[in-house]
């Protein structure tokens, strides 16, 4: 079972003390790596201490490596890990701003905090610029927001831009990192900044175990919905057995007039029986297990009145559809009860019956493909007075925390 991510559950008092003990541990070894003086930190850009460099490079491989290894074998689930959106053009400018600043002050936001707790005067003058900087761009943001959330990319990973498993990234960043690591140490021979002959040879253990992990990732390989699916179907299971997530087609149609709720319709059937006949503002995406995984990820996250329904011609792409997004933490998600053939029953006055020979084929036959330009496609409730069990239960989703710069 993955590690619960959610310490919100803890209670406030416990959870702030988990973030004052994570914070106090990471400023002292900021501070024992001499990441507290700004000259030790500046000299890193003329190229005559490569402490910084070797330092953080090595923290990242390494909470890389722990992160994908932990994935990899189930005690971790990396689709609650928070990774902020990618929005290219905006990172890009505020990296080159943050790496002048960093240039000219020696320090960054958190090595100034460090700086600043240890009584130095110019990382207190930093932090000073820091907080008035982060003032600033509160009060103008919204002067040029457009500019801000442009080049929105989402939830991005390295994986997924280069379309690779995770394991070949990490190992190709570990062994990149180390020949990294063999070149600075031949700068710092050349330059007669250090020797490395010096250095512990637990290094080169250090190194050893960094590339088996890195292997063993690769090994393993990225967990599939089928193995989400595991973890959670003791829990889920039930819930669809007992049809608690099969809603009436009177319920969906009370949620498609509902001005509260959110409501998002995905239509999981192929484009023929979609554009024959679908729901207004349903989404189409095709019955497969790999087009329904690729949906899931912009659907977390989404306001918490958000419901979603699938919907097949009868129940058993939908039921599929179903389990996919629920394993891959896609929450207040919902089947249309006996699918399209069910609505039509109801609602298609102008359909005619056909006989079928599959549990999931359309049902009714139309004189032309209509798609949603029907009066079925979004009938009038106030014609309908239908009795049925109200389902949908909106469930909130688990706090999301963000990170910050070191």
């Amino acid at each position: 079972m993955p590690f619960p991510l959610d310490l919100h559950e803890l209670g406030t008092p416990l959870t702030y003390t988990i973030f004052l003990i994570v914070g106090i541990g990471f400023g002292f070894m900021l501070e024992q790596a001499g990441f507290g003086r700004s000259s030790k930190l500046a000299a890193q850009f003329y190229f005559k201490d490569f402490a910084m460099f070797k330092v953080m490079f090595t923290a990242v491989i390494t909470a890389m490596v722990l992160i994908y290894g932990s994935a990899a074998i189930g005690i971790l689930d990396m689709r609650a890990v928070f990774i902020p959106a990618t929005y290219l053009w905006p990172i890009a400018i505020g990296g080159f701003v943050l790496g002048v600043g960093f240039l000219i002050g020696g320090l960054c936001p958190g090595t100034s905090i460090v700086g600043a707790a240890t009584l130095k005067l110019d990382a207190m003058v930093f932090l000073g610029g820091v907080v008035i900087g982060v003032f600033v761009f509160g009060e103008t943001v919204p002067y040029f927001m457009d500019f801000w959330t442009t080049s929105d990319l989402g939830r991005l990973t390295l994986p997924d831009w280069l379309g690779v498993p995770t394991g070949v990234v990490v190992l190709v960043i570990v062994v990149f990192a180390l020949l990294l690591f063999r070149g600075v140490a031949a700068l710092e021979k050349k330059t007669g900044i250090s020797d490395p002959g010096n250095a512990p040879k637990a290094q080169y253990i250090g190194a050893g175990v960094l590339v088996l992990l890195a292997l063993v990732v690769l090994i393993i390989g990225d967990p599939t919905t089928e193995d989400y699916w595991s973890a959670v179907a003791a829990e889920e299971q039930p819930r669809l057995d007992n049809r608690e997530v099969q809603i009436h087609p009177g319920e969906l149609l009370e949620l498609m007039n509902d001005g509260y709720k959110n409501l998002i319709m995905l239509d999981v059937r192929d484009e023929r029986d979609y554009n024959q006949f679908h729901l207004r503002a349903a989404h189409q995406i095709n019955p497969t297990p790999e087009a329904v995984e690729d949906a899931a990820p912009d659907l977390i996250g989404l306001d918490p009145r958000t419901v979603i329904v699938t919907m097949s011609n009868g129940e058993d792409d939908a039921t599929q559809a179903w389990k996919s997004l629920t394993a891959n933490n896609v929450i207040n998600v919902y089947i249309l009860e006996g699918g399209v053939n069910a609505w039509l029953d109801i609602f298609g006055e102008d359909a005619d019956p056909k006989p079928v020979n599959y549990p999931d084929e359309l049902a009714f036959t139309f004189t032309s493909a209509i798609g949603g330009r029907c009066v079925a496609s979004d009938p009038d409730a106030h014609e309908f007075h239908l009795v049925f069990e109200p389902k949908v239960k909106i469930a909130a989703a688990g706090a999301v925390v963000g990170g910050g710069c070191g």
